[in-house]
């Protein structure tokens, strides 16, 4: 993210391979919905927003399934007590409800 987020800043995304990238972040999809950070990892809602951000920055984000995303954030919430959480039936904290909202 940090990465693609400075070339987009300098006008310089055009250095990158943006296909390549974009399969590679798609690839963070598992079967979940949810998304990873590496691969053989497990889902997290923070990859929502590092994933996602990146996938917008060179325009690949219709590369994924939106769908099932939104259904793993939603899994991860209680909707009892309120928050997000890391993956579902953890417990919530902050970090993952604000990567989860936004």
């Amino acid at each position: 993210f940090c990465c693609v987020g400075a070339l987009a800043i300098t006008g310089s995304l055009d250095l990158i391979d943006k296909d390549l990238l974009g399969w590679w972040l798609c690839e963070r999809q598992v079967k979940s919905g949810g998304l990873n950070g590496r691969p053989e990892k497990l889902p997290d809602v923070c990859y929502s927003w590092w994933v996602l951000s990146s996938l917008i920055m060179i325009d690949r984000v219709h590369w994924i399934s939106k769908e099932k995303l939104i259904k793993f954030i939603l899994d991860c919430q209680d909707t009892e007590k309120g928050g997000i959480s890391d993956r579902p039936d953890d417990a919530v904290d902050v970090f993952h409800t604000y990567f989860g909202v936004a």
